[in-house]
């Protein structure tokens, strides 16, 4: 008895729980502000006008350029010269000999610079589940970080997270383009 009512109970308290989450507002009927046209004007979605889905609210003479958020070579920032991107062979997390000169140059900028930090972003091809290449590039980022904090670089400084396949340098599935993707990227903030 006591089974069946904790059953009920359950059942009832997740069907409130979901009914909740419900939202009755239509997201298709709310007006778009056009902002390249006059003070107040308003377009409806699907309409046609600049504001719309279609138009891309620059007015004539007018480009609209794209923001780049995070540059990554912004100057003055990391040691000058240096490479940004490790390389990896495939399926691996060893940092190969050339670029130890690279992480050696950071660390080097990072302990003379303590305000400074880094993000080091892993990455890898397009070959392998999602799940798998997001563990791979994650340890690839860490293999940079554990570089650096042997050489004296405070871990507070580095933070190593994972794109996995999401952002690839190069398109194709080439082994000249899979090259390129399997990487981690030093980015300074």
């Amino acid at each position: 008895m006591k089974r069946v009512l904790f059953s009920l109970a359950s059942l009832i308290s997740l069907t409130v729980a979901l009914s909740g989450c419900g939202s009755s507002v239509k997201l298709s009927d709310v007006p778009v502000e056009d902002r390249a046209g006059t003070p107040g004007a308003t377009t409806q979605p699907g309409t046609g006008g600049s504001g719309g889905a279609g138009g891309t609210g620059a007015t004539a003479g007018q480009t609209v350029m794209p923001v780049d958020v995070a540059p990554k070579d912004i100057p003055g920032v990391g040691p000058a010269g240096v490479a940004r991107v490790i390389y990896f062979d495939y399926d691996s997390i060893t940092i190969r000999p050339e670029f130890q000169g690279s992480i050696e140059s950071h660390a080097r900028f990072l302990t003379a610079n303590k305000g400074k930090k880094i993000a080091i972003e892993g990455h890898t091809d397009e070959r392998g589940g999602r799940e798998y290449n997001l563990a791979l590039g994650q340890k690839r980022a860490e293999a940079v970080r554990r570089s650096l904090s042997l050489l004296g670089v405070v871990d507070a400084q580095v933070e190593a997270v994972s794109f996995g396949k999401e952002k690839p340098a190069a398109a194709g599935a080439s082994e000249e383009a899979f090259a390129k993707n399997r990487r981690a990227e030093i980015t300074y903030r």
